[in-house]
């Protein structure tokens, strides 16, 4: 029994890994992840659960400052379709060229992601509150920027390895991003 459920686990954890961010290196328009998201930026987003049904639905306006050590602070309010209101503070760093780590109050240890061409690869364990429970779910985000300033942001939330829903956001900057 024991060897089936390590079989299934490293099936299931096999989808998590593989996709190598730089293969994305040319594309266009590069993203910027400090000059994307300082000033205003607004997202509209989704939450499937892990058949794909809709959950819930958020608008999320987000006020990115760089600070004077050099970091992305990134004030995140979300408004959800149930009525409830959050907010989370991001604080992001570089560390190297394509490289950033980030922390929130509700972010276990560290985020950690990798960027490349139009795209960010973003790692981290969320503290997620649900009927008066804490769960600690990894989400894979994946971010594509677009032409126009429209970033589709793609997140698998798992726990176990087990895929256990995906949140879906797409953020409209106004204005040019510079290289256009």
């Amino acid at each position: 029994m024991r060897a089936i459920f390590m079989g299934i686990m490293l099936l299931a954890g096999s989808g998590c890994a593989g996709i190598d961010v730089s293969q994305y290196e040319k594309n266009t328009p590069k993203l910027d992840l400090y000059q994307y998201f300082q000033g205003e930026t607004t997202g509209w987003g989704i939450v499937l659960d892990r058949s794909g049904r809709l959950t819930r639905q958020f608008v999320v306006t987000i006020d990115g400052q760089v600070d004077d050590g050099g970091n992305l602070v990134m004030e995140e309010a979300f408004a959800w379709s149930d009525g409830e209101r959050s907010k989370r503070t991001w604080r992001i760093s570089k560390d190297g060229d394509h490289a950033y780590v980030g922390r929130a109050g509700d972010v276990l240890d560290k985020a950690q992601g990798r960027a490349s061409g139009n795209v960010l690869s973003w790692n981290y364990v969320l503290a997620v509150e649900s009927d008066g429970s804490t769960w600690h779910i990894d989400f894979d985000d994946w971010m594509f920027l677009q032409p126009d300033n429209v970033l589709i942001n793609r997140t698998t939330m798992s726990k176990f390895g087990l895929r256990v829903g995906e949140i879906i956001i797409v953020f409209r900057k106004d204005g040019k991003q510079e290289g256009r």
